[in-house]
């Protein structure tokens, strides 16, 4: 006759520990999903605070482009 009294309780703490690995991956892949959630907010929320002085700064670089002289020379070398 096969005895499985011996098997069984290794097989059962091992399950046990699969459950109990794949319970602390559930709880950090929560609280990854959860930061990134909040990441993504905080962004969002810089982004709209930054967007007029963004926009300011890009006519000031248009008004500055439209009043600069050309800097070619006539040799077709660009002065920095």
């Amino acid at each position: 006759m096969i005895r499985y009294r011996d098997g069984v309780g290794w097989a059962q703490v091992f399950v046990a520990m699969v459950f109990a690995g794949l319970a602390v991956l559930a709880v950090c892949t929560v609280k990854v999903v959860r930061a990134v959630q909040i990441l993504g907010r905080e962004l969002d929320r810089a982004r709209r605070r930054l967007e007029p002085e963004r926009s300011a700064l890009k006519g000031e670089l248009r008004r500055l482009r439209r009043t600069r002289e050309p800097d070619h020379v006539d040799d077709g070398v660009r002065s920095t």
